[in-house]
Parts: C-alpha cells; sequence; structure tokens
C-alpha cells in the first residue's frame, strides 16, 4: 500500500490550531502516515494529535521542520501539492497512485512559490477556494480508494460500533473480567 506523508505548511499558533487539528486528523483518519509541519512549534497541537492517535489507533506520527524546503527536496518518493491553481485531481490521480510513497503538502497562509517549483504535481480539488481540510480529505480518499472506510487501526483503546441512530463508543482495553461467584 502507498505510504502517505502530509506537510502542514506556515502553522500559525495563536490563529491555525484548530484547522491545523483538523489536518491531523484527517491525515490520520484517512491513513497517512504522519504529519510534518512548519511555522510555529505548538506542543499542545502535537499532544492533543497524538493522545487522539493514543486512544484510537496507529501508528501516526507528528514531527515540527524548520526547513520545509529541505524536506520536500530530500523526500523520497513524490510531492503533491494541494492548490486551487493546480491541474485537475481526476487527470492525475491514476498517476500519482502508483507512487510507493507520497509528501502531500497544504498550506495556511499564502504558499510561497518555491512550493509549486518543488513539488511533482500542483493538484487541484477543484479550482474554487475551500479548505485545505476537505482538499486532504478528497485526495486521501482517491488515493486509498476508500479503504479508509474498512480499516481496523492497531492498538485501539475505544472504537465506535456503527449504527442507525444513536451512539456506541466501546473500549478495547484488555481488563480482566471478574468471575462470578455464584
Amino acid at each position: 500500500m502507498t505510504e502517505v506523508f502530509v506537510l502542514r505548511l506556515s502553522h500559525r499558533k495563536d490563529r491555525d490550531k484548530r484547522v491545523t487539528t483538523h489536518c491531523a486528523l484527517v491525515a490520520r483518519a484517512f491513513l497517512a502516515k504522519k504529519i510534518y509541519y512548519t511555522g510555529d512549534k505548538d506542543e499542545k497541537f502535537e499532544k492533543k494529535v497524538m493522545d487522539v492517535a493514543r486512544r484510537w489507533g496507529g501508528p501516526f506520527e507528528i514531527e515540527y521542520v524548520k526547513d520545509w524546503k529541505k524536506l520536500i527536496k530530500n523526500f523520497d518518493g513524490i510531492k503533491v501539492h494541494l492548490t486551487m491553481y493546480g491541474t485537475p485531481l481526476n487527470k492525475k490521480i491514476d498517476e500519482i497512485k502508483q507512487a510507493n510513497k507520497i509528501l502531500v503538502i497544504i498550506g495556511s497562509e499564502k504558499v510561497p512559490g518555491i512550493a509549486y517549483e518543488l513539488a511533482d504535481y500542483n493538484i487541484s480539488i477543484t479550482t474554487q477556494p475551500h479548505s485545505e481540510i476537505a482538499a486532504l480529505a478528497i485526495f486521501l480518499d482517491r488515493v486509498f480508494e476508500g479503504k479508509e472506510f474498512d480499516h481496523e487501526f492497531s492498538n485501539a483503546k475505544v472504537k465506535i460500533i456503527p449504527q442507525e441512530k444513536g451512539k456506541k463508543v466501546i473500549s478495547l482495553s484488555q481488563q480482566p473480567r471478574k468471575k462470578s461467584t455464584q
């Protein structure tokens, strides 16, 4: 299976904490292995996301990166920048899915022009303004062809039991049950 890594550019601790957290949660839930981020180092964000990974299963990693250009240049795989200005996803997805490793680049503030040059693919998920969270989810769903819907995360401590109405979450901890004395 293709390994996917995400690079979130220019995280701003005070302004982007919710959106960057959602990018990381989508990356994890949609089967990416790791998210890198640049901008402001944010240990609170890292802790929050890794707590989700610990409870809901993994593997998943977060890494702060100071030199994102170096990361892109040295990445051993293809680099896909999600932007509304790129080639439509439908025209390149079959080609992209052939890669063993993919680095998906998503921005927050205006993405520097060098990112477009360093990417192997500049891909649009529509040519309209929208969220990097939505773009990432759609891209990952297309790469993994919906496999995230049936994926069982290793080492999960909790799990949702899907049902038509209501909410059911079960604990998967291996706690021994007490036997009845009667």
